[in-house]
């Protein structure tokens, strides 16, 4: 608990004073992940981790080895080893329904500049490239047309059989580090501060093969692009280092709407608190994003923002949610929220309808000519005001998971097994649910006894 108690020292003094960072009591009445399993095979930082199905999950990370666990008990049941150098990114590969065999396949990316498929029912490699001339950052599947893309400093078209169908020139040092499907069979890649729309071109009769061309440029960001995702059939939203959040239209590339005040919804900054931001840039940059019909729910530095796509506007927040970046965060059922940080913490959270209160009136009269009365409070506090009217609901915190002891890198959430998270502390952590974990072990047991007899004898 001491983390929580001094955690909101590290803020700069203007703005922890405005937004202290919560916490909660021992009694967590209403977080149900009350068991941990603490799975160990990794030595060193993991980093990523996909579900396989229902019940099975993959990690995998600096090691550059993959592991896949049962969700269900947390049992290890395959190491893939295959990359000499950290693995960067991972994604799921499913077989074609033409084929007799229906494995569940990944798509591993390494800094060794290599890219491995695997069965991960055998735990077999089933094939391998490593003619990339840089690191492969960033993997996307194209199922409707049945390849696969790599990006790094360049684009590059794969079909299943590995074979390279067409690539991009040289596109930049830093190299494409997202990347999602649009319709109209192109792709969006976000290329430092700039998204290059491109289009895939499949052979037909009169050409002789697959080509890749570059539509459009997009150049409204003024820093990095670190979060690039598809929120629905209308919308992909972008996010930057410096806290710029774009909605934009999937069809023509426009821009819907934009974000940039997240730490102050009024567009009044003193210069005091401009002159904070410019000192900790990494505050305000987004590093990661979830959505729902609804809302975009966004990961601001320390914070967590809930921005309503039909009203274009932040609708609730947290400031700061964490001690440090947050790095992760995903939707859950029941209009809840959970968040992961480099200060090693998993934190739940509620959105709530916040109730709303009538304006105060405005006094008129003597006094109010010489700036007496309630005019002169309005005066002094117009931002709190504005920030408390800019908000309709509140993200209120319900569960602290404290297992970790370092950076939690991302986590994935099973319906009927928990929630798994990984870290930099070379761990894996499953969280179950104490009330139905309880309810298994007495049902097992009454099983148990049933099948033996003895639950007959005892009666």
């Amino acid at each position: 608990m001491l983390r929580w108690l001094i955690g909101g020292g590290r803020e700069p003094q203007g703005l922890a004073e405005q937004s202290p960072l919560q916490t909660i009591g021992e009694e967590q009445t209403q977080n149900p992940y009350t068991e941990l399993l603490v799975l160990k095979a990794h030595h060193d930082i993991v980093r990523f981790l996909v579900q396989l199905d229902d019940y099975r999950f993959a990690s995998a990370g600096d090691d550059g080895i993959v592991v896949v666990w049962n969700a269900q008990t947390g049992e290890k049941l395959l190491e893939l080893n295959g990359h000499t150098q950290k693995i960067t990114a991972i994604i799921t590969f499913p077989s074609l329904e033409a084929y007799e065999e229906k494995n569940q396949l990944i798509l591993t990316a390494s800094a060794d500049r290599t890219v491995i498929v695997w069965d991960c029912d055998t735990g077999r490699q089933v094939q391998k490239v490593s003619c990339f001339q840089s690191t492969v950052k960033c993997l996307a599947l194209l199922q409707r047309l049945d390849v696969w893309l790599s990006g790094g400093n360049d684009l590059c078209v794969w079909n299943r059989k590995l074979d390279l169908l067409c690539k991009t020139s040289h596109l930049s040092d830093t190299g494409i580090s997202a990347l999602i499907e649009i319709p109209k069979n192109c792709v969006v890649a976000a290329v430092g501060k700039e998204l290059i729309i491109f289009r895939l071109v499949a052979p037909t009769e009169g050409s002789l093969g697959w080509d890749i061309l570059q539509v459009k440029r997009l150049l409204d960001h003024q820093d990095n692009i670190l979060s690039l995702v598809n929120v629905n059939d209308l919308s992909f939203v972008t996010g930057s280092h410096v806290g710029e959040l774009i909605i934009w239209d999937i069809l023509d590339w426009t821009v819907q709407a934009c974000e940039r005040n997240f730490w102050d919804p009024s567009p009044q900054l003193d210069t005091q608190q401009e002159i904070k931001l410019c000192q900790k840039p990494n505050d305000v940059s987004i590093h990661h994003f979830t959505w729902d019909e609804e809302n975009v729910f966004v990961a601001v530095g320390r914070g967590l923002y809930v921005y309503n796509l039909q009203m274009k506007r932040v609708i609730a927040c947290q400031k700061t949610a964490h001690d440090s970046n947050v790095l992760h965060v995903a939707k859950l059922p029941n209009r809840q929220l959970i968040s992961c940080s480099e200060d090693g913490s998993v934190r739940i959270w509620e959105l709530r309808e916040k109730q709303q209160l009538a304006a105060e009136p405005v006094p008129t009269g003597f006094f109010n000519m010489w700036g007496f009365g309630r005019v002169n409070k309005q005066a002094s506090h117009p931002v709190k005001k504005q920030q408390e009217n800019a908000t309709s609901c509140s993200l209120e915190l319900i569960g602290d998971l404290i297992g970790h002891s370092s950076s939690v890198e991302m986590f994935l959430y099973f319906e009927d097994h928990g929630l798994v998270t990984c870290s930099a502390d070379h761990l894996i952590i499953l969280w179950k649910n104490g009330e139905r974990e309880s309810g298994l072990r007495s049902l097992k047991l009454f099983q148990k006894l049933e099948e033996n007899g003895d639950l007959y004898l005892a009666v």
